[in-house]
Order: C-alpha cells, then structure tokens, then sequence
C-alpha cells in the first residue's frame, strides 16, 4: 500500500490550497477516505471524510470552505481548501479507513495512512 500526498505549501492567510492523495496496493474504491491535520504540539485533528461513495462529510471548523473530492479511476482523493487561516497551519494526512466505518473521525479507524503533507499558512 503506498500513499503520495501533494499539494502542500506556503500560502497567505484568506489563500487556497488543492491537496492531492494518490493510492495505490489497495481497492481503493471500496474505502472510504479521510483527511486529518496534525499542527505542532497538537492533538491530530479530524478535516473530512468521503464515503466509498462519493458523500462527503465535514468538520465544524472547515464547512463551507473545504471541499472532500474522490475520482476512484485514478485512486486519488482532493482537498480543496479556500480562506486559509493561520491556525490552519499543519501537517495534513490521507487515510483510508477500515471497511464499514464511517465516517472515521478517530485514528483508530485508519487502515492505512499516507506520509502526509505540510501547509503553511503565514503572511
């Protein structure tokens, strides 16, 4: 099973990101998928999550402004996050959770990760 996040970066406060996850050594299809962030000194923090599919479902903290895509043809699942504030600033990780779980919120309901991406959000 291999995982390759992108997307990340710098980028101002009120700015947007596109993350990207590609999987791979699974049926990726069948799972559903999550996002979580992890900032310095932080607890791993929930951000989204897609159904196998296709629902999405959102964090308080990000609804409306973060948008949870999946294309199963090309095994990748999307972040796409506009008005990017500075407490944003993390490291962002795909997972993909054990079957039958929704939405997975914790990380004991991941059955693989990806390596993870860092976004910055800074002025």
């Amino acid at each position: 099973v291999q995982f390759v996040e992108s997307g990340g970066g710098l980028v101002q406060p009120g700015g947007s990101l596109r993350l990207s996850c590609a999987a791979s050594g699974f049926d990726f299809s069948v799972f559903a998928m999550t996002w979580v962030r992890q900032a310095p000194g932080k607890k791993l923090e929930w951000v989204s999550s897609i159904s196998a599919g296709g629902t999405p479902t959102y964090a308080d903290a990000v609804k409306g402004r973060f948008t949870i895509s999946r294309d199963n043809a090309k095994s990748t699942v999307y972040l796409e996050m506009n008005s990017l504030k500075i407490e944003e600033t993390a490291k962002y990780y795909c997972a993909g959770a054990f079957p039958g779980v929704w939405p997975a919120r914790t990380r004991f309901e991941y059955k693989y990760w990806g390596p993870g991406t860092q976004v910055t959000v800074s002025s």
